[in-house]
């Protein structure tokens, strides 16, 4: 007894694995879209976090003297001396 498998079925079953490779496909495609903006998002912030870093830096080297200490407080924290009075001037 030999079973005939017809033209018909050859045809559905590789429409059948043509439409699954293209759903996989299509889903890997959308995952990797995905992750490349998160890579991008990332790298963003990675160079927002070295400038800032860079900066925090050079502020924390000027902050080691004196004059440039007490000229930081002042202009950042309003701190002012005793009998002194400070105007603050909006540009």
């Amino acid at each position: 007894m030999k079973i005939r498998i017809g033209r018909r079925f050859w045809i559905l079953l590789t429409a059948g694995i043509v439409v699954f490779s293209v759903f996989v496909i299509g889903r890997n495609a959308l995952h990797a879209v995905k992750i490349k903006r998160q890579i991008n998002g990332l790298e963003r912030q990675y160079d927002f976090y070295v400038e800032k870093i860079a900066q925090d830096s050079t502020l924390l080297e000027r902050l080691r003297y004196d004059d440039y200490l007490e000229e930081y407080a002042r202009e950042h924290y309003h701190m002012q001396r005793r009998n002194e009075h400070v105007y603050i001037l909006e540009e």
